[in-house]
């Protein structure tokens, strides 16, 4: 109390008073670093978790992806009376036949490409070398003499010395064999848990809806939640409706150009278009890539190289430059540095998985930061 008396720090000493000053001011700085260093040692917990439990977490972020695709549907069946279990059961029925008759007619087309691949890795490899009588480059010489100084046998060994060589075991069909089935194995268990886990998902509907606003405390905070996983949920829902029409356009119009132009297993390269077209930017560049040259190995000529891959691009640029925008809502939209970072993150993460899961995992990291009020700082900074 007789601290805050008027005068007081006139009365104290010079030196006293200048020491309290500076107590006083350098504790927002202290309470700043802390809380720094406790956001940042968060978010690396988060990362090492997302790194650590990608066994676990990758069937589940599968698993709600498909319930958001496949729940307005099975919704419309149960306001016809239809039994939300049966409805759940026709709709998965219907996604598992759809897919596996797609596998079944290109199945043939695939293996034919696989047959194809050690003639085409041969005739590449021919095509880049140098013509008869062409001068040799300086890697061609340091090839010449380690190949010269291999065929001499290479330095004598010293006396006393026993040369050893070391020969790499030969190739077992057994070894080979089993580790393809385990990871077969592996990856149909993971299938099998994420459609059991999407059907339950399903059946149970609004169900973890309402007991995660139940367990909310005020009421603010559960109009944010309820706010939240209803917008998650109208954003994911047509996210990926634009994301298949979107795709499927992509795939039946260059599978028809290619196939117009004379390609081979122009269905295939269709059905990776379309597939790869959900990933930004790096999808397409991909299919471009692989189109050059599997045309460059088709036809032999760089027009017709050119031509196969300028199709594709011209066709995932200009769906990507109309389409897209035109359907997709510019309230989930997010800035292409944005996008491209949790690209990078999400491929770092994830691999291949990351990188087609990229889009909606950010789009929901948005929306919670939309909502949240601490957070908007960081929704303002994903958002265009």
């Amino acid at each position: 109390m007789v601290l805050a008396q008027p005068g007081l720090m006139a009365e104290l000493p010079p030196s006293a008073a200048a020491s309290a000053s500076d107590e006083a001011s350098s504790r927002p700085s202290e309470i700043t670093i802390r809380n720094v260093a406790l956001t940042l040692l968060s978010v690396a917990i988060v990362i090492f978790l997302l790194q650590s439990m990608q066994s676990v977490l990758l069937p589940l972020v599968l698993s709600a992806l498909l319930f958001y695709a496949l729940d307005p549907a099975v919704d419309r069946l149960q306001k016809l009376h239809v039994p939300r279990a049966v409805g759940a059961a026709l709709m998965m029925s219907i996604v598992i036949a759809s897919c596996g008759a797609l596998a079944y007619t290109l199945q043939g087309q695939a293996r034919t490409v696989i047959d194809q691949l050690p003639a085409g890795a041969r005739k590449l490899t021919a095509s880049l070398r140098k013509a008869p009588g062409a001068k040799s480059g300086a890697i061609e010489k340091v090839q010449q003499a380690a190949d010269a100084l291999q065929a001499a046998g290479g330095p004598s060994a010293p006396a006393g010395v026993t040369r050893v060589q070391i020969e790499e075991p030969g190739f077992r069909a057994s070894t080979f064999v089993w580790s393809t089935s385990v990871g077969i194995a592996a990856a149909a268990n993971q299938l099998v848990m994420v459609l059991f886990l999407t059907y339950f998902m399903l059946l149970s509907d609004q169900l973890f809806k309402r007991k995660l606003v139940e367990i909310v405390g005020t009421l603010s905070q559960k109009k944010v939640t309820v706010s939240v996983l209803e917008d998650i949920a109208g954003q994911i829902e047509r996210f990926l409706i634009i994301q298949l029409i979107t795709s499927g356009i992509v795939a039946v119009a260059t599978g028809s150009a290619l196939w117009a132009m004379g390609l081979q297993q122009a269905a295939l390269w269709g059905l990776l278009a379309g597939i790869f077209n959900s990933i930004p930017y790096y999808g397409p560049l991909l299919v471009t890539a692989g189109l050059a040259l599997v045309g460059f190995l088709q036809f032999g000529t760089i027009a017709m190289t050119v031509a196969v891959a300028g199709v594709s691009l011209v066709i995932t640029t200009l769906e990507g430059a109309l389409l897209t925008p035109t359907l997709l809502s510019r309230a989930a939209s997010m800035n292409q540095v944005a996008v491209f970072a949790g690209l990078l993150f999400w491929s770092w993460a994830w691999g291949i998985w990351g990188l087609l899961l990229a889009i909606p995992m950010m789009m929901v990291i948005k929306v919670v930061c939309d909502h949240v009020e601490p957070l908007h700082p960081v929704g303002h900074l994903l958002g265009e």
